[in-house]
């Protein structure tokens, strides 16, 4: 029986290998081209890749296969041929043709028994999760749905057509291979400035780093206390201003708040040793200026994401230093303890580490794209395979749908900055420890954070894990006011009032110190929005209300372009 090699070499695998299956390197106008003489162009560019999904698939699984082999013998499949499909990778009523539906119950019940085998396995469970990531990715690449021959769908439309989706598909493809990246939605559709990232503002400071957004006021009075928001480094910050109707920034605006946000720069080489203390600086330079712009001794911050693992560290410097620039602190979907850092965590090594840190970790810069990859990894069915389906195979275009807008604008990191943060966060978990990290030259303790804190979580996050963002809560020294968001990562942070979607849970009696999973059973369950429960909480620390300001920015910080600046406009090469 084959013994396990190392999981993470298997992902690392997986993960090249669905790249290179879909799309290959070469030279883009010259593949154009090709398909286009070929007049078969579809014919041609799926046979190809059908080729290599069965060639990729036979190696990368026969070791496996061999050494689940004895598990596979002892667990009984026959429910999964009688049981009702419940897929909807199979949901179409084509599947239920006789000469499909077999091969998609076959896969089915493969997949399955292929999973109870692997959980059967007596190992390490690190090493365990690590197998099931690479399984996943194996095995949701393998499904008939993603092949031409195999997907009676694709075939229908291919028929109903008289093989226009199937020329459709090979343009789709083309176009893709020529980007070098999977289309999610019509790219076309959005511009940043035009029709997302529109709440208008003005850029008031512009650093190498980042630039300041003063938005303008829309209410006769706001707030006397700032509202500074500092998003995740990793990606740019109009997730949280999009469009009208769903524009987290723009709704604190009519709420009455003096908004203040951070764009980070989307790095090249001109900032290729940037550093993680250089990013703390950053955000207590911001917070220091919006404070005086605002005419106000504290502000009220908010991180999301890295963006709030940062702020929280940037909170402790400056405690540290004897400052205390902020009166209450919010962080969305954050991890400050990464004990369970979920699935991403499955993907760091030491060994691996050590590579990126030899590559970058002295000087360079970490391709956004990169993590862009990986994040679509951990929902592939959703954010790979099924464009290739309805994409490639039914000639289907994507929609146009701002999310996926922004998830496909990546930005880069400093190799240095990003080194620090995964070896001090992922893989050695220092930032939990009171002292465990020196940040701008100073020991960080979390504890000393002691501000009031609304800690929002989403349940079904795959990036940072509820239960991880709620024992990272109680590493802040403060206050701290627990609320669990439905949905996702990003759904459910974007979620406006006015769509009435979606519910959260707030603490119920008795919870005080309980461990993730008695909290929510004894959690209250309200409809809709979290929205209007954090403003409720933001109103107690916001200060009084004061005429509204009429410009932004002042003497000292002077408007330097109308918003949203031109560090979000630069485009990932």
């Amino acid at each position: 029986m084959a013994t396990p090699t190392d999981p993470t070499k298997w992902i690392t695998d997986v993960v090249n290998q669905q790249k290179a299956v879909l799309l290959p390197m070469g030279d883009p106008t010259g593949a154009t081209k090709a398909l286009t003489e070929a007049m078969a162009p579809w014919t041609k560019a799926f046979n190809d890749m059908t080729q290599a999904q069965l060639k990729m698939f036979q190696q990368m699984t026969a070791p496996m296969m061999e050494f689940f082999s004895p598990w596979l013998k002892m667990i009984p499949g026959a429910e999964a041929f009688t049981k009702p499909i419940t897929d909807k990778r199979f949901a179409g009523e084509a599947w239920q043709d006789p000469r499909f539906e077999p091969l998609a119950r076959t896969y089915l019940a493969t997949t399955e028994a292929m999973f109870k085998a692997l959980d059967s396995v007596q190992m390490d469970e690190r090493q365990k999760a690590q197998w099931q990531f690479a399984l996943r990715q194996i095995t949701d690449a393998a499904s008939p749905s993603n092949t031409l021959l195999t997907n009676p769908e694709a075939i229908e439309k291919a028929m109903e057509t008289g093989g226009a989706s199937l020329v459709d598909g090979a343009k789709l493809f083309a176009e893709d291979l020529a980007q070098g990246r999977i289309s999610q939605t019509d790219m076309e559709a959005f511009e940043v400035g035009k029709n997302v990232g529109t709440t208008k503002g003005s850029v008031v400071l512009r650093t190498e780093l980042f630039e300041l957004i003063h938005y303008a006021a829309t209410t006769e009075q706001v707030y006397s206390t700032p509202l500074v928001i500092i998003p995740p480094a990793i990606n740019k910050y109009y997730i949280l201003d999009l469009q009208d109707k769903n524009s987290f920034v723009g709704h604190a605006v009519a709420e009455g708040h003096n908004v203040f946000l951070v764009s980070w720069r989307n790095v090249d080489e001109g900032q290729a040793d940037g550093t993680w203390d250089d990013y703390i600086e950053s955000i207590l330079t911001a917070i220091a200026a919006s404070n005086a712009i605002a005419g106000a001794d504290q502000a009220q911050v908010l991180g999301f994401c890295i963006g709030g693992t940062l702020l929280s560290s940037a909170l402790a410097v400056a405690h540290a230093r004897g400052h205390r620039p902020a009166k209450s602190l919010t962080l969305l979907t954050t991890l400050l303890d990464f004990s369970e850092p979920g699935e991403i965590g499955l993907l760091l090594s030491e060994d691996s580490l050590k590579q990126q840190e030899q590559q970058i970790g002295g000087g360079g810069v970490f391709e956004g794209k990169q993590l862009a990859n990986v994040f679509s990894s951990l929902r592939a069915n959703d954010l790979i395979w099924n464009y290739v389906s309805t994409g490639y195979l039914k000639g289907q275009a994507p929609p146009a749908f701002d999310i996926l807008f922004w998830n496909a604008d990546s930005s880069n990191l400093p190799g240095p900055m990003f080194c620090w943060y995964l070896r001090n966060m992922y893989i050695e978990n220092n930032l939990k420890t009171p002292g465990g990290t020196v940040q701008g030259g100073v020991p960080v303790d979390l504890g000393k954070v002691d501000l009031p804190a609304f800690v929002f979580a989403a349940k079904e996050d795959h990036i940072v894990l509820w239960g991880s963002a709620y024992e990272s809560s109680k590493l802040l020294g403060g206050d701290t006011k627990f609320v669990l968001g439905a949905s996702g990562h990003i759904a459910g942070v974007v979620n406006p009032p006015a769509k009435k979607k979606r519910n959260y849970w707030l603490a119920g009696e008795g919870t005080q110190g309980a461990d993730a999973e008695t909290w929510l059973e004894k959690a209250e369950s309200v409809p809709g929005s979290w929205w209007p429960e954090w403003y409720k909480w933001l109103e107690q620390y916001a200060g009084e209300k004061v005429d509204a300001p009429k410009n932004q920015g002042n003497d000292t910080f002077p408007v330097l372009e109308a918003a949203p600046g031109q560090y979000v406009k630069v485009k990932v090469v």
